[in-house]
């Protein structure tokens, strides 16, 4: 009782597998009997006992009240039933801390930093276990100085016993102290352990030899063994009553005091004596079968218990928890745990040499879960928090922007907003849908806003998609006709052109590149006359220029080359630029029309220029040959 088991302890004096082996050993004609087998020290205590203990007893409020019945009332208690009451509180004890902590884990908080609660009932019930304790102690020293008298006085029974034997000519004279001297070596119980079987063993020899002596016609002797018959044959017929009783347990104790009658009974005659020996030994043999079986059972359950136990365990330490990553997923570990943690509970005891460290080590595997879970939790507090200041940003950014009217700028900033908002993850929960509806708010306030400011613009940027498909029309049918003052038509549908406004930007590309192409066909068409006399003259003219510029026309070839590849540089830089002006404000129409004819006039150029060139790769062939 001096020690404190968990609530997965055992907490029995000793194992089944002990207990099991508690069994009566005989000698050729009188039983040995372990006297010790069955006593309060080490008897154990039957699972059957447990479970009525559980179902009497359900809260440590009650434990600590039986205990401290027991000590009030002077008793010294069964020590099976104070085992399994410390065994009970503890239980409930640790369940509750257990609990705490569990509960501490799941709030954030970090594993090795929890510290129980003082639990007020534990003072109480180690107060009254302590007072069981001492009277117990106490009780026990008076008992192992009766076990010293009881031997002593033993010793000088036999002595003279032995004294009565050495005198057979007055054995007759002697028989009444011989009665009496047997009578008070009933009378006197407990002797200690280790001295029980010696003195036993003298005592019957001692009286045998006296029988031996006894010269007094063998009716005082016969009477003493008639008596001593009916003694045993009345054990006999217990023994075999107590091999049909179903309480396996109470059979075996109770026998235990039948075998130290049995020691206390003098002898019968002799021809009968192997006989009702016979007849008490396989009825305590039963006994002792059915013992050793049902703590076989025991055993065999206990170690079902542990295999059960074994494959929680296994299955607790399967779970993966690098892969967790959201407070959904450690939510479901820890669901599948507490399940567990249930089921273990509905489990028996193991054997009690493995039955703390299973538990050991499925609590281990319950720790190391919760301790990851509170580390992951401490981790994920931290990018929370980080990941609610970039929020809080983007909020007071939208905010700060609900109201502009610089309706495209403004609208790719917020568009780039919602795109980091989605990037970012998420945020303490009871920030995050506020923070949600702040940032929508503002979003929504300005594309509402824009919305209803633009709904003009996209009807007038429709009209004047219609206006230039038609000019675009009107150009096609010019590329097909035949007219002299073709050029002047273009200019004029170039110019109206101009004038209209901005189109849909989703079409502004595709109708200039077809406005664009149907304008080049034309003008590539009509500057062929007038390009080919400026070809023409250039020919005749080639070989004097180049003789008056003191060159090759390999230099000529070079100039122009030069020059063409800085017009085509200047058209693409007016093109960009057009572009930028026609896309960003009806303010730069001027500078486009001006940019246009630049572009036009730049074209031709550009094609005179490629005429030229070939120009003179023809002269320097012709050189060659």
């Amino acid at each position: 009782m001096d020690s404190l088991e968990t609530n997965e302890t055992t907490a029995l004096g000793q194992s089944p597998e002990m207990a099991a082996e508690q069994t009566v050993e005989f000698a050729a004609e009188e039983p040995q009997v372990e006297t010790t087998a069955t006593s309060e020290e080490e008897a154990p205590v039957a699972e059957t006992e447990q479970e009525i203990m559980q179902q009497t007893f359900r809260t440590k409020e009650e434990v600590v009240a039986r205990v401290q019945e027991i000590a009030q009332s002077q008793e010294t208690g069964d020590k099976a039933e104070l085992n399994l009451l410390k065994q009970l509180f503890y239980k409930f004890h640790n369940a509750e801390v257990q609990e705490a902590f569990n509960a501490f884990v799941e709030a954030g908080g970090e594993a090795d930093k929890f510290t129980p609660q003082i639990d007020a009932a534990e003072p109480l019930f180690r107060e009254a276990m302590q007072t069981i304790r001492q009277r117990r102690a106490a009780l026990q020293e008076a008992q192992e100085q009766q076990k010293q008298a009881n031997l002593k006085r033993k010793l000088e029974i036999l002595e003279r016993i032995q004294q009565l034997t050495s005198t057979p000519e007055e054995a007759n004279k002697n028989f009444d102290e011989f009665k009496a001297l047997q009578a008070e070596w009933k009378e006197i119980k407990t002797v200690p352990a280790e001295r029980a079987t010696e003195l036993w063993k003298n005592y019957q020899l001692y009286v045998e030899q006296f029988y031996d002596v006894l010269k007094l016609g063998h009716e005082l002797r016969d009477y003493d063994f008639k008596k001593n018959l009916e003694v045993k044959t009345r054990l006999v017929q217990q023994a075999e009553a107590l091999a049909e009783n179903p309480d396996v347990l109470q059979a075996f104790n109770q026998l235990q005091a039948l075998h130290q009658e049995w020691k206390e009974t003098g002898p019968v005659a002799k021809e009968i004596r192997e006989q009702i020996w016979a007849a008490f030994k396989e009825a305590t043999t039963t006994i002792n079968k059915k013992h050793q079986a049902y703590f076989e059972a025991i055993k065999a359950r206990e170690e079902e218990n542990l295999t059960k136990k074994t494959a929680l365990c296994e299955q607790l330490e399967a779970f993966e928890t690098e892969g967790l990553k959201t407070f959904a997923d450690w939510d479901g570990i820890t669901q599948k745990i507490k399940e567990l943690q249930a089921e273990w509970k509905t489990i028996g005891f193991a054997p009690q040499k493995m039955n703390t460290a299973i538990f050991e080590r499925f609590r281990k595997g319950c720790d190391t879960f919760f301790e990851k879970k509170t580390a992951f939790f401490s981790n994920l507090k931290d990018e929370l928090n980080a990941n609610l200041a970039k929020k809080k940003e983007l909020v007071e950014k939208a905010e700060a922007l609900m109201d502009s009217t610089e309706w495209r700028s403004t609208g790719d900033i917020l568009i780039n907003l919602q795109k980091q908002w989605k990037e970012i993850g998420t945020v303490p929960r009871k920030y995050s849908e506020d923070l949600w509806k702040r940032f929508t708010a503002a979003c929504d306030h300005f594309f509402e806003a824009r919305q209803a400011a633009t709904a003009d613009t996209r009807n007038e940027e429709n009209a004047n998609k219609e206006q230039k498909l038609g000019i675009i029309a009107q150009l096609k049918e010019l590329a097909e006709s035949e007219a002299e003052n073709i050029i002047a038509q273009v200019k004029e549908l170039q110019q109206k052109w101009n004038e209209v406004g901005h189109v849909p930007f989703r079409d502004k590309e595709t109708l200039y590149k077809e406005y664009r192409a149907i304008c080049d066909k034309i003008y590539d068409a009509y500057g062929a006359s007038q390009a080919k006399r400026r070809l023409n003259n250039f020919r005749q003219n080639l070989q004097q220029r180049v003789e008056n510029a003191g060159g090759s026309l390999e230099n000529e070839r070079q100039k122009m080359q030069r020059a063409y590849e800085r017009m085509l540089a200047e058209i693409k830089t007016y093109e960009n630029n057009i572009g930028f002006l026609t896309s960003s404000s009806k303010k730069g129409n001027t500078l486009v029309d001006a940019m246009n004819k630049k572009v036009e006039k730049l074209r031709e150029e550009l094609n005179l220029l490629v005429q030229k060139i070939k120009a003179v790769d023809e002269q320097m062939r012709g050189e060659k040959k």
